[in-house]
């Protein structure tokens, strides 16, 4: 079994001195990656590549890593857990539109490719505060199922690297 999306960091960082409470709303997921097996996509087909499979759901893991990303790497916004008795005016909210191994042909090495719609709501008068599409597809260095992974992990670094400067530069 695999796992993407690094760990949280090792180290505490200096707290941000003027932090913007946000909430992370529950990430949605196209319904073919909601399990804990990796997607791939040849053309119009849909397969779940054989005998690949992640650690726990896919949606799980990428927001484990959305989570670390932001501990890592935010100079503005703290993101607030559900538990947490810290109320934030913002929430970020991420739509899933495709977390896949895309193939250009049967056989060739893949590219993981991870588009998200984010957006920034206004808790107040649930307005949206910002809204932005990433896309981003990082290549496989073969059609091997350990090459696919670390392709999904560089994907995932780049893009949730994007969403956290995206949402300090939106916070408010």
């Amino acid at each position: 079994m695999y796992h993407f999306g690094g760990q949280a960091p090792a180290e505490a960082r200096a707290p941000i001195a003027q932090p913007v409470p946000m909430g992370l709303r529950r990430i949605e997921m196209p319904q073919a990656s909601r399990t804990d097996r990796i997607v791939g996509v040849t053309g119009s087909e849909v397969a779940y590549i054989k005998g690949a499979r992640w650690v726990s759901p896919a949606d799980d893991l990428y927001t484990e890593a959305l989570e670390n990303a932001f501990a890592a790497r935010a100079q503005r916004v703290r993101l607030v857990g559900p538990r947490e008795l810290t109320t934030a005016e913002r929430s970020l909210d991420v739509d899933m539109r495709a977390f896949e191994a895309r193939y250009d042909a049967p056989g060739a090495a893949p590219s993981a490719v991870i588009t998200a719609r984010a957006q920034i709501l206004s808790r107040e008068d649930r307005s949206v505060v910002a809204e932005r599409t990433f896309s981003v597809s990082r290549p496989a260095s073969e059609n091997r199922v350990s090459a696919i992974v670390q392709a999904f992990e560089a994907a995932t670094a780049d893009i949730n690297a994007q969403i956290v400067d995206w949402a300090d530069q939106n916070a408010g």
